[in-house]
């Protein structure tokens, strides 16, 4: 890993947003410095089309799909949303523990059940899918942005191949890319979202995978662009940068596994100081950037706040609250109490993460918990 960006904050909430990367920073800035729409013939326009294939090239890449799959947009809650709203009608089954932007676009879904450890309850889905009307849709995300759990989504979609063939099975894979490999054809879901900025990309900016046959819709009309699946001028320099943030991502990927052992060291390290620690999903297969823990009974915001005054940035969850803390809906589908729930923060590591912000990050929470400790409700 590099260095601390700064030597400044300690910032671990990659989850959110990552640090956008050198490279990623030299690609956009010389893409701004040049002139052309994608859909012009001309010279300029040529060059900025060449750009947007090459980054089409480069998305194809890190998902191990077909380029001509890649669909550009402006990030993964557009991408979720196209997906989603393609079956607006019709039956659809959603994990209870996805993304705002899949839960948000279709609030009429019915929630598959999860696991205490946070992972889709196979089970239940069987059942959900024999029974009642034919299921249109399955929204399944494939690590979840809270507690980092994979979830099963090649053997989900081979249940639905099983028993619901003319079901079609969308994945969230935000937090997935860059931190685990995708591989499109492997999971044979019908549509993929990313998005940009958290492999250090920049905001703004994300993609849709979809298979041939997968039905998906236009939801913004207008234009030719994205042959016909996104209308709008293209954010050129937004996509080329994407498109160099995945190449360094692929690159990142055997370095961020280690990060386990970072993470690992954290849970260690804090349970030692506190028994009482709740760690969520750690009995689940999760990716080595994430976990979730939490003191019973202390607000997450006090805590973010003793963190933040420590000069150290952590999450109580989803960012896409309007910068609210409010009780995690994905600790209640895995039937954590609220005295555990509202005492969850999350810590996301990335591609700048050194060892040093695990130090100090360590050191912080244990000075903010001689501070809190009589207050733990367990």
């Amino acid at each position: 890993m590099t260095d601390n960006l700064n030597n400044g904050p300690v910032y671990l909430d990659y989850n959110a947003t990552a640090p956008t990367r050198p490279a990623v920073i030299a690609a956009i800035t010389a893409a701004l410095a040049q002139t052309g729409n994608a859909s012009s013939i001309h010279g300029f326009g040529r060059k900025a089309r060449k750009m947007i294939e090459d980054a089409r090239t480069q998305i194809a890449t890190l998902c191990a799909c077909d380029r001509n799959y890649v669909t550009f947009t402006s990030g993964g809650t557009e991408s979720n949303n196209i997906a989603i709203k393609s079956f607006t009608g019709a039956r659809i089954l959603v994990s209870a523990i996805e993304h705002p932007s899949v839960l948000e676009a279709a609030p009429s879904a019915e929630r598959i059940p999860v696991t205490s450890s946070g992972v889709v309850d196979l089970a239940a889905l069987e059942q959900m899918l024999t029974h009642g009307a034919p299921v249109a849709l399955i929204a399944v995300m494939l690590v979840n942005n809270e507690t980092g759990v994979i979830q099963p989504v090649a053997e989900i979609v081979r249940l639905v191949r099983r028993v619901s063939p003319q079901t079609r099975v969308h994945c969230d894979a935000v937090q997935a890319a860059g931190k685990i490999a995708i591989d499109f054809s492997a999971l044979q879901v019908d549509s993929l979202a990313l998005s940009a900025h958290k492999i250090g990309g920049t905001h703004g900016v994300g993609a849709l995978i979809i298979a041939p046959g997968a039905d998906i819709k236009a939801l913004i009309h207008g234009g030719g662009q994205e042959k016909r699946m996104r209308a709008g001028t293209e954010n050129v320099a937004g996509i080329a940068a994407f498109g160099i943030a995945a190449n360094e991502a692929i690159k990142d990927l055997e370095k961020i596994k280690t990060l386990s052992d970072w993470r690992d060291r954290i849970e260690r390290e804090l349970s030692a100081i506190e028994p009482r620690l709740k760690i969520f999903g750690h009995d689940a297969p999760r990716v080595g950037t994430t976990t979730q823990i939490g003191l019973p009974g202390i607000p997450a915001e006090t805590q973010l706040m003793a963190l933040d005054l420590a000069g150290i940035a952590v999450s109580s969850g989803s960012a896409c609250s309007s910068g609210t803390v409010k009780t995690s809906h994905v600790l209640k589908a895995m039937g954590a109490s609220d005295n555990d729930a509202m005492g969850a923060l999350r810590i996301s590591m990335g591609w700048a993460t050194t060892a040093d912000d695990i130090d100090r990050f360590i050191a912080a929470w244990t000075t903010m918990h001689a501070r809190l400790k009589d207050k733990i409700k367990s």
